[in-house]
């Protein structure tokens, strides 16, 4: 009997890890904003949720990265005597400032490792980076505002390969900076570059190396790449400010291309597959319905800009539910929108919360189960749920405070990672994990 116990411990130390499921890139592991563990609070203890810790971190958009064990963030400092200008929109001023990659335990937000880079801001809204790292066997990408890429040893911080892409490319950053997050496929990583002939480029995910470059767009967008499968193809669709295009991952070849006009060059969403629909919206009530042609790639506009109807999405990813698409727009209320009709079933100010609604609101989407998780621009975490007929509160708590200013408010823009029962998410002074296990 003793032998046979000795023989179960020891097949319990080959065993690995059980960890809870990691978030290792914007919108989680399948890039989808759905969080599938199970375990997780039904409401806020009254004194709130628990803060596992705290870590020091400085400005920035990007959310959270978490995988292997260990957290992943990118921040911005600015440089001795530099400072922001007081008007967000105020490009003209070169600010001298440093981004950062951090690294830290999952478990205790100990920094493991940290890398930084001299890199000067000349950007609307200068905080810090947007893009959330990607993690994906063993490497960690991260793509910074003004359009520094760089791949790291997870483990260890160590550079494996760098882009520069206004020197690569000769691109010039958006009024906003770099914002799409890299996406890997394959053996590639794809994400958009800007410059002549390479709106999109996709390099090798280990080496750096370009396969291919594609596209050439007056101004890059922020909307990250979607890959599908329709008209008997795979696909990459891209949302730029003066188009919407499919290449063949493979080669960068264009499949299609239908014209589309996003005012200020503002196009952030991912676009939203809806069974043979395909939507997108940008700034000011430019949006678009497209129908994919099942014998052959190729896409025809169903509408285009219809007044009152559709969806004008910023800083939150719209999230599909059968057929109807959930979103925060930019007039500021969180909308209920009908596939593939574009019709508004209702709206509200949602988990934001306030008596009017303010411009840019956002409220950061992820589904766990029948109901979501809202992290929003308030600083409070807020679970809900969301059906044709209207947005339910459930209940919410205060996480973080507001650091950024935006519109004549404090704002806190970050996606969150769920991940272990937990959240992560940060504002510009802090990066902190907060327990939500049942």
């Amino acid at each position: 009997m003793t032998r046979f116990l000795s023989l179960l411990a020891l097949c319990a130390l080959a065993l690995p890890a059980v960890r809870g499921d990691d978030w290792p890139q914007w919108m989680g592991p399948k890039r989808d904003n759905e969080w599938r563990e199970t375990g997780i609070v039904e409401k806020f203890p009254k004194s709130g949720p628990k803060v596992v810790w705290r870590a020091p971190v400085n400005a920035g958009y990007s959310g959270p990265a978490v995988s292997g064990g260990k957290v992943y963030v990118t921040d911005r400092v600015l440089a001795k005597g530099a400072a922001n200008p007081d008007d967000p929109f105020d490009t003209k001023v070169k600010i001298n400032s440093t981004e950062r990659v951090l690294c830290f335990d999952q478990k205790t937000g100990k920094e493991l490792w940290k890398h930084e880079y001299d890199c000067p801001y000349q950007i609307s809204f200068p905080a810090g980076p947007r893009c959330t790292p990607l993690v994906s066997d063993g490497k960690v990408y991260t793509l910074g505002a003004m359009g520094d890429l760089y791949c790291f040893e997870a483990d260890s911080g160590k550079i494996v390969w760098k882009v520069d892409f206004k020197a690569a490319y000769k691109a010039k950053p958006a009024v906003w900076g770099y914002a799409a997050h890299p996406v890997i496929d394959g053996k590639k990583l794809v994400t958009i570059a800007g410059g002549e002939g390479a709106h999109v480029v996709a390099l090798d995910k280990d080496t750096g190396k370009e396969i291919w470059k594609a596209g050439t767009q007056a101004e890059a967008g922020y909307s990250p790449v979607l890959f599908t499968e329709a008209g008997g193809k795979r696909q990459a669709v891209v949302a730029s400010p003066k188009a919407i295009y499919a290449l063949n991952p493979e080669t960068g070849e264009q499949y299609w291309k239908v014209p589309f006009n996003a005012d200020s060059g503002c196009v952030v969403m991912t676009p939203v597959r809806a069974g043979d629909h395909l939507f997108v919206g940008g700034y000011n009530a430019k949006s678009i319905m497209l129908k994919l042609s099942a014998d052959k790639p190729g896409a025809e506009v169903v509408w285009q800009n219809k007044k009152g109807f559709g969806l004008s999405p910023i800083n939150v990813q719209p999230f599909l539910i059968d057929t109807t698409l959930y979103g925060y727009d930019d007039e500021g209320e969180l909308f209920a929108m009908e596939v593939p009709t574009g019709k508004r079933l209702w709206h509200a100010v949602g988990p934001v919360g306030g008596d009017e609604p303010q411009g840019s609101a956002t409220a950061f989407m992820v589904k766990n189960g029948d109901r979501f998780f809202f992290f929003a621009e308030t600083g409070d975490l807020v679970i809900g749920k969301l059906t044709p007929k209207g947005y339910e509160e459930i209940d919410r708590a205060k996480l973080l405070d507001r650091t950024e200013a935006a519109f004549g408010r404090k704002v806190v823009w970050c996606a969150p990672a769920y991940a272990d029962k937990k959240v992560f998410v940060r504002n510009g002074k802090e990066l902190i994990c907060v327990d939500l296990a049942k």
